[in-house]
């Protein structure tokens, strides 16, 4: 399907918990398949479990890079912007449903990663746990919210649903600026979501570089408080992808996966 019309109309997300990659082979792979700069970069994590996140999350990429474009997975060339957001090289010779037109994004947090794939136009992705430590440091995120936001979650009592709006927000901010390519470059209080109180976003207000009308966002819940966001763009004629693909594992057997349909609204909820 890569490559294909059906390729433009389909989000392929891979959701993939570390124990979905044992610790010997997660090893073993990333010895083969990691670039030079990957293996700098997990050579200086003061601990272990750090590393496991980081070796399971970048075998987990080149995997699904690999069943995106054909590409062997050494042998893929991933490039990152001056803002370190990663792409793959495309070269001259390459064949159709290779990596041209190609986005993906990855997003790891607290033993679980996600990986979005899409065609002609741009993903970003973020999952975050709701656990007791990530509480914590809750206070200082809602600060680097929008005023209306920080109005919102001010009406709603502290304790979960609080929390879980919170972390609702802070998940669709990562996404968004990520897909734009931008990351903590943008500041999260130049844009804002208006979020329904059960599920979905009611409204987006963008930065004053982008339109409302670019983006659909798309929110997941793959395990108990394990929060997933979606940034989506659409087309160029304002069409958006009609179908979501859920992976769950690392990518190694032929297991369908789950059907997501999506429309043309703001915001959707699985």
């Amino acid at each position: 399907m890569s490559g294909t019309r059906a390729g433009r109309d389909i989000v392929q997300l891979w959701f993939c918990p570390n124990e979905g990659l044992d610790e010997a082979t997660g090893t073993l792979l990333a010895g083969h398949w990691l670039d030079e700069h990957e293996h700098e970069i997990a050579r200086r994590f003061l601990f272990e479990r750090d590393r496991r996140q980081y070796l399971v999350a970048h075998c987990l990429v080149r995997r699904v890079l690999s069943l995106e474009t054909g590409i062997p997975e050494a042998e893929a060339t991933i490039w990152r912007t001056s803002r370190g957001r990663p792409y793959l090289q495309v070269l001259p010779t390459e064949r159709p449903g290779g990596a041209a037109g190609l986005d993906f994004n990855l997003s790891h947090s607290r033993g679980y990663n996600v990986v979005a794939v899409v065609r002609d136009r741009r993903v970003g992705v973020d999952v975050e746990c709701l656990d007791r430590s990530a509480v914590r440091g809750f206070e200082l995120i809602v600060e680097s919210f929008a005023p209306e936001e920080r109005a919102y979650l001010a009406t709603i009592e502290a304790g979960s649903r609080r929390d879980r709006a919170t972390l609702r927000l802070w998940t669709l901010k990562e996404a968004y600026a990520k897909a734009r390519g931008l990351g903590l470059g943008l500041p999260f209080d130049s844009f804002s979501f208006e979020l329904d109180d059960g599920q979905g976003v009611r409204s987006f207000r963008p930065p004053a570089d982008d339109t409302a009308d670019r983006w659909i966002f798309v929110e997941l819940e793959p395990r108990p408080k394990v929060l997933v966001s979606l940034a989506v763009e659409r087309g160029s004629e304002g069409d958006v992808p009609g179908l979501l693909l859920l992976h769950d594992g690392f990518p190694w057997g032929r297991t369908p996966p789950s059907e997501v349909a999506l429309s043309a609204r703001t915001s959707e909820y699985v």
